[in-house]
């Protein structure tokens, strides 16, 4: 059975840092992209960070330079730091692992950021 189970999420004042994880069980970790996704409400789910199983990454434009992803595929493992956090940044994180033909989605964890 696979599981993607995200933690780390809560509310914080713009301009704080939060730190995202993802723990994935029932795969097998290091041949999949791991994606992270945003989706706030009344606002499509969209694509904020890409991670390929070289560990290189994409993020939106939105985020680069505030926002940096990561893996451990000792750990089965995904992170997302979030700094200078802005209101225009809360909303529901999910992780996502993706191959060809095989798509799994977390929970999410909400992200709130507001004074």
């Amino acid at each position: 059975q696979v599981q993607l189970v995200e933690s780390g999420g809560g509310l914080v004042q713009p301009g704080g840092s939060l730190r995202l994880s993802c723990a994935a069980s029932g795969i097998i970790f290091g041949i999949y992209t791991m994606n992270w996704y945003r989706q706030a409400p009344g606002k499509q789910r969209e694509l904020v960070a890409a991670l390929n199983t070289y560990g290189d990454t994409n993020y939106v434009g939105s985020v680069k330079g505030r926002f940096t992803a990561s893996r451990d595929n000792s750990k089965n493992m995904v992170y997302l730091q979030m700094n200078s956090l802005k209101p225009e940044d809360s909303a529901v994180y999910y992780c996502n692992a993706n191959r060809v033909r095989r798509d799994y989605w977390g929970q999410g964890t909400q992200v709130t950021v507001s004074s």
